[in-house]
């Protein structure tokens, strides 16, 4: 008979409590809960006919690629939407 079978496991009831490899637990939630908060009294939102004239001032001004077809997807996106778009 193995002497392994004898080794009752010491219940750790002294030092930080761990589980989160190796990090102090720590209590559930997200640090996000407070993402869209603002201290602002007035807050202006663009209208989807600016963003349209945004989208296609950015698409003739710009040399990228990436943003050139950014710009276009947004710019069928919206002309798709409102059946605009042949």
């Amino acid at each position: 008979m193995s002497n392994l079978s004898k080794i009752k496991p010491k219940f750790r009831t002294t030092g930080r409590v761990s589980g989160n490899f190796g990090k102090s637990k720590v209590k559930a939630g997200s640090q996000m809960t407070d993402i869209g908060m603002c201290d602002k009294e007035f807050i202006r939102v663009v209208t989807q006919d600016e963003y349209l004239n945004r989208m296609y001032q950015a698409f003739d001004n710009t040399d990228s690629p990436k943003l050139k077809e950014f710009c276009f997807t947004q710019i069928r996106e919206i002309l798709v939407q409102r059946n605009l778009w042949k």
